[in-house]
């Protein structure tokens, strides 16, 4: 018997609203310092390391609605699933073009595949949400697809 229902596998394909954000030079240095890089590529500001997407295009949260870990309380859009200790499936991070200071990207989030499977210790599920970031043109900067497991 499957734990998903068609209201679970129904937010397949749903989106996200598209969120902007301006690129700053100090942005990119702050992460840059934040993250230990080495290259003067990064540290100049003249271009963004990887990982610098990440958490970009989410809400800035109050302390208050983070968990203890620092991670926000369930905000990510979705269904409510059965199981409910959720842990990290991967992340894949597909870079087109670099991200530079002076930019504003546009990134869409939505689930692509919501599945089960059974595991060792019971039944998992996988969620897996698609980041596309575009720039002013609608040129494909960087693709992020983000695997969350509930088990």
């Amino acid at each position: 018997m499957s734990l998903l229902s068609k209201e679970h596998r129904s937010w397949i394909g749903q989106e996200e609203p598209t969120v902007s954000v301006d690129i700053s030079r100090r942005d990119i240095q702050k992460y840059a310092a934040a993250t230990e890089q080495l290259s003067d590529k990064y540290l100049s500001g003249d271009e963004a390391p990887p990982m610098f997407v990440f958490n970009l295009f989410t809400e800035i949260l109050q302390l208050n609605n983070l968990r203890p870990d620092g991670l926000a309380r369930g905000t990510a859009p979705g269904p409510s699933l059965p199981l409910k200790r959720v842990m990290a499936g991967g992340i894949e991070i597909k870079q087109y073009k670099p991200i530079k200071p002076g930019q504003t990207l546009k990134g869409a989030r939505k689930i692509t595949d919501i599945y089960e499977k059974e595991g060792r210790t019971g039944p998992l599920i996988f969620t897996v949400r698609n980041l596309t970031v575009t720039d002013e043109k609608g040129d494909l900067v960087l693709e992020e697809i983000q695997t969350g497991i509930a088990r």
